[in-house]
């Protein structure tokens, strides 16, 4: 049974740990798909401790900076039967990172095709995605440009999700489902 959860919040909101427990909730195997690039010993350490958080629990691990739909499909031929993508705010600034003139038209073709990745999953998935846009207007294109990408993107999964969770100091609501 084909089921999408979104989780959204703000930074240390307690995303990544609600939406884990999600995931671990789910009987079957549980495929991890990580989308961040460990450019430094900081982020080193956020992965080691999400490894650690999830060690002995079932999962297998895919590392996917870009193309999340051939990751969805990876964990579909390893029989996973509900997936973590964590996090997509991460994946956006990948796809800017790689190419500086990404668009936000652009953006919108690469979710489209995440969807349709998602809805052709046969289990649970559930994603992760910051939310930025509660603050000032960023003061540079490149920011306000991510800040849009991150907001269309979120929309866009938000209404082909089943569920939508916003964590706040810790504490998931459910905004959908």
């Amino acid at each position: 049974m084909n089921r999408i959860i979104l989780v959204t919040g703000g930074a240390r909101s307690g995303k990544s740990f609600f939406a884990e427990k999600c995931t671990s909730e789910y009987a079957g195997k549980r495929a991890y798909i990580a989308t961040a690039h460990i450019f430094d010993e900081e982020m080193a350490q956020r992965v080691k401790l999400h490894r650690e958080r999830r060690a002995g629990e079932g999962w297998s691990t895919i590392e996917e900076e870009y193309d999340l739909s051939a990751a969805l499909k990876r964990a579909q031929e390893q029989n996973s039967e509900a997936v973590l993508v964590d996090c997509l705010t991460i994946w956006i600034n990948n796809l800017m990172f790689r190419s500086p003139d990404f668009t936000e038209a652009e953006m919108i073709m690469e979710t489209e095709k995440l969807i349709a990745s998602l809805k052709a999953f046969p289990g649970l998935a559930v994603l992760v995605i910051s939310e930025v846009g509660q603050g000032i207007v960023p003061d540079n294109a490149q920011a306000r440009l991510f800040r849009d990408c991150s907001g269309r993107c979120g929309q866009m999964i938000a209404a082909a999700a089943d569920e939508v969770w916003y964590c706040v100091c810790g504490i998931p609501w459910k905004i959908k489902g």
